[in-house]
């Protein structure tokens, strides 16, 4: 796989399904080189055996939501300037219409139980900001006033002037169509002809102030919302979950603060049930590290937990719940799988969907489910799941698979103290021996998994053997694993990579231990830094987007409040015993510092400051940064900057490590 074949990368994302099972409908995506942009449209298949169809022919489309008569399909799309709005189209196919006109763009959207309004969250700019005056620039705006510690966000920038509130407008028929104003403008030069509207509707605002909303979920006359005060001048991380009036007359609690909960995603079943996602956050409503994300249900006395705090890890990006007959589906990540299980209320757990994928999605009606899922050949296909196991309904991986794959081997390696070290090897086609490249995963708390993995695929394509493996502190394996390394970072998780890759050559014969590199993102930045600055091994190193210095983390990052103090403590000898920039001073190996201008997440100063310390310390160093990103360059970045990413990494190797 070569770096322009990022085009064949097409991913599904979460699907939806008619009430009474009879087809499914679901939004694909792939990055667009001639266009610079991710592109996908929605797809329709009938069930239980169609072929898909290709339902809409917009440029981004995504986010599809079936109605509940199954007659229309809501979804997003961008409007003229770029903001996602509200579609809505017959379920046939057709010409969409829309329904919303956000000025900055709507992020999530559900359906009344009727199917008469459609229910939505959407950013709502302060007067003056955000073009909400024509022809004030940006750097014309007046000065921002902070007083709370949460002001940015990584991908988006300001927060505290673009709150998240939750509206309703009345979902169009779409037959009706063009729309237009109700009555003839009047002007001296007598009456105007009607001009037609954007929108079918306007939508009215049910909440207000300084919080933010996310997640949307309908419970009869109310909309269940999750809530964040922008206001808070310590670390909070809790999330409670309110109850909004449809009719705007109120609102209330369903689970408050003093849960000390984060609640994430929310879904209602027929009976009325209230099922979240949920992690608890400890007496401080900060401990955030190997939360032990759950499946809760809302009873008389409150929130109970179903799902096993220590051995079930349903905190997955993109993770959610689908309500089937008494019980939910939810995704659960264990060794670098996500499996699809179901749930019921008494804690019972059943796998629906397991084996060498990663669910993405899924969605159910009766007992008919579909899901979503990435495999080690595909990046994403529709699954068909019944009593006789899964049927694949699509096959979009053959354009990836005709780039020439490798799939990685799996390993595991026992440490140094004997503790179990599990991850991958993938390496060329031949004998070898291959030059080695130690990769290192971002997070901590996230893991390597089974996937199609384009880093891996351009470096094996390029003459590389790849090691890479989930070290204590990774997700998937156990809490107690990924809160071992909790104030204890460089330690565990560096014997875990070091062992591993170790293991991987002694192995192996194909693999070259004289030549090896070693490269990582973010916390992999981290991780990579912390092993240049104690091993002197590397024939070279990639440090990207990392968090470098946690001192000057703690006032710069989007997460700075409470990332630090929870990983590395507050006690200054304990944070420059876990520092990187502490043991800058030590290291010999040549480095390539990585990095986005944008990056709000571990801000550009991290990698500045990190490559000043290199180059003073004589070290043979280079830095590239990318203009225009945040710290999602290398998934969801412009699409050509994720080429001369590549570009820019394998230049790197074939002159520190050549092939």
């Amino acid at each position: 796989m070569r770096a322009h074949d990022i085009e064949s990368l097409i991913s599904v994302g979460r699907p939806a399904i008619a009430p009474d099972g009879s087809f499914a409908v679901f939004a694909t995506s792939r990055p667009d080189l001639a266009a610079n942009r991710a592109v996908g449209q929605l797809w329709r298949i009938d069930l239980p055996g169609g072929s898909p169809r290709r339902l809409t022919r917009g440029t981004a489309d995504s986010t599809p939501r079936v109605s509940p008569d199954g007659t229309r399909l809501a979804f997003l799309r961008g409007d003229a300037k770029g903001k996602a709005q509200i579609f809505v189209v017959a379920a046939s196919g057709g010409e969409p219409v829309q329904a919303t006109d956000a000025p900055l763009g709507v992020s999530e959207l559900a359906w009344s139980p009727d199917g008469l309004t459609l229910g939505f969250t959407a950013r709502v700019p302060e007067k003056g900001r955000y073009g909400t005056v024509e022809g004030l620039d940006a750097a014309a705006e007046a000065p921002r006033r902070i007083t709370g510690i949460r002001w940015h966000a990584n991908g988006l920038g300001y927060v505290a002037d673009r709150p998240a509130h939750v509206f309703v407008v009345a979902a169009p028929d779409t037959g009706a169509e063009p729309f237009y104003d109700p009555a003839p403008a009047v002007t001296a030069e007598g009456a105007q002809p009607a001009k037609k509207r954007s929108v079918a509707a306007e939508a009215t605002q049910l909440t207000d102030g300084p919080r933010s909303h996310s997640g949307i979920a309908f419970a009869g006359d109310e909309i269940l919302t999750c809530v964040e005060d922008l206001t808070a001048v310590r670390a909070d991380l809790r999330v409670p979950l309110r109850a909004i009036r449809v009719d705007g007359s109120g609102e209330r609690d369903v689970v408050g603060r003093d849960a000390n909960l984060s609640i994430g995603a929310v879904a209602v079943a027929d009976d009325g049930t209230i099922a979240f996602l949920g992690e608890e956050l400890g007496p401080d409503g900060v401990d955030f590290v190997a939360p032990g994300t759950g499946l809760w249900i809302v009873g008389a006395d409150g929130p109970t937990r179903l799902t096993d705090a220590e051995t079930v890890d349903l905190g997955e990006v993109g993770s959610h719940i689908t309500p089937i007959g008494e019980d939910f589906l939810v995704q659960d990540r264990t060794r670098g799988r996500v499996r699809l299980v179901r749930v019921t209320r008494a804690g019972d757990l059943a796998e629906v969907l397991g084996g060498d994928l990663e669910v993405a999605g899924h969605a159910a009606a009766g007992e008919v489910i579909v899901a979503a899922a990435a495999t080690p050949r595909s990046y994403g296909e529709l699954l068909l799941v019944d009593e006789q196991g899964a049927t694949a309904l699509t096959s979009f991986g053959a354009g990836a698979a005709a780039t020439g794959l490798v799939v990685p081997a799996e390993l595991t390696v026992d440490g140094r103290d004997g503790y179990p070290v599990h991850g991958w090897v993938a390496k060329p086609a031949g004998d070898g021996p291959f030059p080695v490249i130690l990769q290192i995963h971002g997070g901590p708390y996230a893991s390597y998994g089974i996937h199609l993995f384009d880093e891996t695929q351009v470096l094996v394509d390029a003459g590389y053997a790849v090691v890479y493996c989930n070290p204590r502190g990774s997700a998937g394996y156990g809490r107690a694993h990924g809160r071992s390394i909790r104030q204890a970072m460089g330690t565990g998780d560096f014997h875990d990579v070091m062992d591993f890759l170790d293991g991987a050559i002694a192995a192996d014969s194909a693999l070259d231990g004289a030549r090896v590199g070693v490269m990582g993102g973010s916390y992999g930045g981290y991780l990579t830094a912390w092993v240049i600055g104690h091993e002197h091994r590397f024939a070279g190193a990639i440090v990207e987007r990392g968090f470098l210095d946690p001192t000057s983390f703690q006032g710069t990052s989007d997460i700075g409040s409470f990332f630090g103090d929870e990983y590395v403590g507050t006690d200054p000898e304990a944070i420059v015993r876990q520092s990187p920039m502490a043991v800058a001073g030590r290291v010999r190996t040549p480095t390539l510092v990585l990095h986005s201008e944008l990056d709000f997440r571990c801000p550009l100063e991290q990698a500045t400051r990190y490559y000043s310390a290199l180059v003073r310390g004589g070290v043979d160093a280079e830095m590239i940064i990318f203009p225009g990103e945040n710290h999602e360059l290398s998934r969801s970045g412009q699409p050509r900057h994720r080429v001369e990413r590549f570009a820019a990494v394998l230049d790197w190797w074939r002159r520190r490590l050549p092939a």
